[in-house]
């Protein structure tokens, strides 16, 4: 008997024949990729407005997780840039503590989506929509990091974007060529290292680089003006203790957007990044096995005081790009950074935060996907009018609000794209069957009877037409004595279809007007069946094709 539930871990799998061989593969790729993860985990964690090693933890603890129980052999999970924007705004407004909650409704949400086998619905999200947020979020980030990479003094940096910039430009004559000169080296070495070594992560090289320049200029140079981590957060080199998380109702009321963002956000990631894979790798993930180990991960790791988990893509393509072909990559993955924090953590506090700034900077550049927004203008006007909304809101407001208003907006012209195809014909004379997907007899021309009129809907019978229907049916002077619906080309109805449908058998009684169904579907006829329509109008006028409508018209107007 087949689970209801859709939850089938690919490490149980992956285990099966496992090799030793395999297994070197696997632990080389893991290796590599913690490598890799460790400057961008560090820098997440700071962007986000937590201290490093929460970036750390996240990536440690959250990609234990997804490795262990995810749905795809090669995804490895941890804090991305995408996450870095709601959560700063979750900090500032309900603290370290809001984030937690916020965190853990997002993992519960994942669970049940992942649960009520909603994995294939992620990616039904307009393309224009994910575009736009995450060019926006791209944008935010390197406004964001403005302040570091120029080594600004500032009190307090404004919340909003507009602020930021109005107050960079006023702190403009506080700029710190010592921070700049690092964070525009950071940015050189990370684009020109690819062209040297592809094996050692660029954003890695620069931090070793400019740590070494920075503390060897304060050493023997006297140059103290380069801020480092140590200078602003204090590194606990050790995993923490788990915490209790406080609920209550007003709090989750409040941060229920924001943790549905969290969830749609991470859904759209992970499944993105998992559908690379499976190009690159030739595997097949199982997208709803996949978001309940997301769901478990973001519901697990705010207890040891992380930040949101997701499938990040570049570390995934990392992965397989050097072996990795099963979770155990991920695994060792997770333990490389475990060790990294525990015998190496303390270092981290000689890392120039210019050069973060400028890790981020390259970032923030990667996820703007300027090409693809670009190419994206040239579209029908509504694309670019979901892909400019939604770009526009995440960078003034907030991602919460984007998400939700570009997929009102999509929905609203989606179903405008469906009305307009969707046409509504009357004929009162004859009807070529030359042409016709019913059953019928040999006659190629169907000649109507006096007084029976045939009202064809081409297209679903929902609320976005059952305006253009009444129109129709206003517009038509001369009452005829029998109609005749014909719904051969209407895949669906809805309820108020329905509804116009009721009201049409309901005047057309009041008027003596016999009314005739022709060519109902199996699934539009169930619809009326389960509303009781069926006994309103007489099965008998329910009818299978037009020739058998119309005999009937022609036996009612005899």
């Amino acid at each position: 008997m087949k689970s209801k539930l859709d939850f089938q871990p690919k490490l149980m799998t992956a285990l099966r024949g496992y090799s030793k061989e395999r297994f070197a593969t696997d632990l080389l790729a893991g290796v590599i990729v913690g490598i890799v993860a460790l400057p961008l985990a560090i820098a997440f964690g700071i962007a986000s407005g937590v201290s490093p090693e929460k970036g750390l933890i996240t990536a440690i603890i959250g990609g234990f997780i997804v490795s262990l129980l995810g749905g795809c052999n090669v995804q490895i999970g941890g804090p991305t840039g995408a996450f870095i924007v709601i959560v700063y705004g979750i900090i500032q407004n309900f603290g370290l503590e809001g984030l937690a909650i916020a965190t853990v409704i997002a993992g519960l949400i994942l669970v049940l989506m992942g649960a009520l086998k909603l994995g294939t619905v992620i990616k039904f999200i307009p393309y224009p929509i994910v575009v736009g947020f995450t060019s926006g979020i791209a944008l935010t980030i390197f406004t964001t990091q403005i302040k570091d990479l120029f080594g600004l003094t500032m009190e307090k940096v404004p919340a909003d974007f507009i602020s930021k910039w109005i107050a960079y430009a006023g702190a403009i004559d506080t700029l710190n060529p010592w921070a700049l000169a690092i964070g525009v080296l950071s940015v050189v070495i990370i684009a020109v290292s690819p062209k040297i070594t592809k094996k050692i992560p660029g954003s890695l090289i620069a931090i070793i680089v400019m740590t070494i320049a920075a503390y060897l200029l304060r050493i023997y140079g006297g140059v103290t003006a380069i801020e480092t981590i140590g200078d602003r957060f204090t590194i606990a080199a050790a995993l923490p203790r788990p915490e209790p998380i406080t609920f209550n109702m007003e709090t989750i009321n409040l941060l229920l957007p924001s943790a549905f963002t969290i969830a749609i956000l991470g859904a759209i990631e992970s499944l993105l990044s998992a559908t690379v894979a499976d190009g690159v790798t030739g595997d097949k993930h199982n997208s709803n096995t996949e978001l309940i180990a997301q769901g478990a991960a973001n519901m697990i790791v705010p207890i040891f005081g992380g930040i949101p988990v997701t499938g990040a893509i570049a570390r995934t393509m990392t992965n397989i790009n050097n072996g990795g072909r099963s979770p155990i990559a991920g695994i060792v993955h997770a333990a490389v950074l475990l060790l990294i924090l525990l015998f190496l953590g303390p270092l981290t506090k000689h890392i120039p935060m210019a050069c973060l700034a400028g890790v981020l900077v390259v970032v923030a550049y990667n996820m703007s996907e300027w090409r693809t927004f670009r190419s994206l203008m040239k579209n029908p006007k509504s694309d670019v009018s979901v892909l400019l909304a939604t770009f526009f809101l995440t960078v003034i407001f907030d991602l919460t609000i984007a998400i939700e208003i570009g997929l009102l907006i999509a929905m609203l012209f989606f179903m405008r794209r469906v009305a307009e195809t969707t046409r509504v014909s009357v004929t009162t004379d004859e009807i070529d069957l030359s042409d016709e997907g019913e059953i019928h007899h040999d006659e190629e021309v169907l000649t109507l009877p006096r007084g029976v009129e045939v009202y064809e809907i081409d297209g679903p019978f929902f609320f976005g037409i059952a305006n253009k229907f009444d129109g129709i049916m206003q517009s038509i002077g001369d009452k005829p004595k029998v109609r005749i619906l014909r719904m051969r080309k209407v895949p669906f109805m809805d309820s108020t279809g329905l509804h116009n449908l009721e009201s049409l058998l309901r005047l057309s009684h009041e008027e003596h007007i016999h009314v005739i169904l022709s060519g109902v579907n199996e699934r539009v006829r169930g619809v009326l069946a389960k509303a009781g329509f069926d006994q309103k109008i007489g099965a008998e006028n329910i009818c299978s094709n037009i020739n058998e409508a119309v005999e009937k018209a022609r036996a009612a107007v005899r």
